[in-house]
């Protein structure tokens, strides 16, 4: 599972990801596909492609606030959970057999 990965999730399921960093910030890819640490105030000493290898939990949090009972409401998942996300239909993957 790659940052591109979260993205493509991120927009597709109108989700803000939530995950943190070693340095105890915390890094938000927006449901417009965006990597931001709003901590952040300066040029950063880490690479976000391996601060995600890292991370173990994750946020979910749905762009749209909720509405009534069954509006999704924010959740927190693991690493093989969220990888599952990103490697089915919702992350875009034909899982055509062209042979």
């Amino acid at each position: 599972m790659t940052l591109a990965d979260l993205k493509k999730l991120s927009i597709k399921q109108q989700y803000r990801i939530h995950f943190r960093l070693h340095n105890g910030m915390e890094c938000i890819v927006t449901e417009h596909g965006i990597a931001t640490v709003p901590e952040l105030k300066s040029v950063p000493d880490f690479n976000l492609e391996t601060e995600l290898t890292s991370a173990r939990e994750f946020l979910l949090e749905p762009a749209q606030a909720p509405i009534g009972k069954d509006s999704p409401r924010p959740r927190t998942v693991g690493r093989a959970d969220l990888a599952a996300m990103t490697d089915g239909p919702a992350a875009g993957h034909d899982d055509h057999d062209d042979e």
